[in-house]
C-alpha cells in the first residue's frame, strides 16, 4: 500500500512539474520551434517532445548548471536538428497520382513473355526473323528494311507475313497445349 502512495506522489509530482514548465517556458519554446520548423504543427511536437524529456531528466532542471529554459531551448533545437536528419537520410515519398502510375512492381511476366517470344523467334528461318527484327524491333519501313537486307521492298512483305503466321501458328499451338495440360 505504501508502494502505491510514493507512485501516486511521484505521479502527482512529475504532472506539476510538466505543468509548471509549460506555463513558464511553454509559449517561448513554441515560438522558438517554429521559428526553426516554419511549421506549427511540427513545432507543437518539438515542445511535447522536449517537455516529455524533461519529465524524464529532471535532474537536469535543477543540476545548477545554467538556467532551466536554456536546457529546454537546446533540447528543442536537438530534436527539430534530429528530425531534420532523419528526413534527409530517407529517400523522398512521392504519392501515387494517375499521372505518375506506380512503378511495375512484379516483372515476371515479362521477362516470359520475351523467352517464349525469343523461342518462337528462333523457330523460324533466318530470312523470315532477319525481316522481322529489321521491322519490329529495329522500327525500319519495308523500304528500309529492303534496303538493309538487300532484297526487294515485296520480298519483304511477303517474308514478314508468312512469319507473323508462323509465329500466330506457335503461339496457338502453345495456347492450346496449355489448356490442355490445365484442362
Amino acid at each position: 500500500m505504501a508502494a502505491l502512495w510514493s507512485r501516486r506522489r511521484e505521479t502527482a509530482a512529475d504532472e506539476a512539474l510538466v505543468r509548471a514548465l509549460y506555463e513558464e517556458h511553454g509559449r517561448a519554446l513554441l515560438a522558438y520551434a517554429t521559428r526553426l520548423t516554419g511549421d506549427r504543427a511540427a513545432a507543437e511536437d518539438v515542445v511535447q517532445e522536449t517537455l516529455v524529456r524533461a519529465w524524464r531528466h529532471p535532474d537536469a532542471l535543477v543540476n545548477g548548471k545554467g538556467s532551466v529554459r536554456g536546457w529546454l531551448l537546446t533540447v528543442a533545437r536537438n530534436i527539430v536538428t534530429d528530425r531534420i536528419r532523419a528526413r534527409a537520410a530517407r529517400p523522398q515519398e512521392v504519392a501515387e497520382t494517375p499521372a505518375a502510375p506506380p512503378v511495375q512492381r512484379d516483372h515476371a511476366d515479362s521477362v516470359v513473355d520475351s523467352v517464349v517470344v525469343l523461342e518462337a523467334l528462333d523457330r523460324l528461318s533466318s530470312d523470315h526473323r532477319d525481316v522481322l527484327l529489321e521491322i519490329y524491333f529495329r522500327g525500319r519501313s519495308v523500304t528500309e528494311a529492303a534496303e538493309a537486307l538487300n532484297i526487294p521492298p515485296g520480298t519483304v512483305k511477303s517474308r514478314s507475313h508468312y512469319a507473323l503466321k508462323a509465329l500466330r501458328e506457335t503461339f496457338t499451338g502453345q495456347q492450346v497445349a496449355l489448356k490442355g495440360v490445365a484442362g
